[in-house]
């Protein structure tokens, strides 16, 4: 069984991964699309019309957790910066942010996110990341931002994308 952390193959049964300590779950895909499902729910509910309002394939950000929760950017743009910086697209004002922190663009239909060589890293549901595609409700941090990652017209995970 393969560790999704960190990719070692662990004997069948092991509950944890003997490479990095992970815990090890046979139902993890199906346990990650329901959370994710429920996640989308959620959100839903929060954001009621503005979330049904996002054209399809469109990105937006919303602001889960930090000074400004609640907060919605859409990214319009081609590119997006996120930082402290009063020119920044998202303007996130707190000292663990960056003043140039990160930039989501547009590619091929889809997006990601790279870190513009911060302080304090960028995060992609916990992992540091330099660059990653980002997938519908995956959770970027910046600083003690926690934003939500949504496509528009999204229902949930595409079979086999839970992670």
């Amino acid at each position: 069984m393969g560790c999704r952390r960190c990719g070692h193959d662990n004997e069948d049964g092991a509950q944890y991964c003997s490479a990095c300590g992970t815990p090890l779950d046979v139902d993890e895909d199906t346990t990650a699309a329901l959370a994710l499902v429920e996640d989308r729910e959620s959100l839903s509910a929060d954001l009621g019309e503005v979330l049904d309002a996002l054209p399809e394939g469109l990105g937006m950000l919303v602001v889960r957790r930090g000074p400004n929760a609640g907060s919605t950017f859409v990214l319009e743009g081609d590119e997006t910066t996120l930082g402290r910086h009063p020119d920044s697209d998202v303007f996130l004002d707190d000292v663990t942010v960056s003043r140039r922190h990160a930039t989501v663009r547009r590619i091929d239909g889809g997006y990601e996110v790279a870190d513009a060589g911060s302080l304090n890293g960028t995060y992609v549901d916990h992992d540091r990341v330099d660059t990653a595609l980002l997938r519908d409700m995956q959770e970027v941090q910046v600083g003690r931002f926690v934003l939500t990652f949504v496509i528009g017209g999204a229902t949930g995970p595409a079979p086999g994308s839970a992670q």
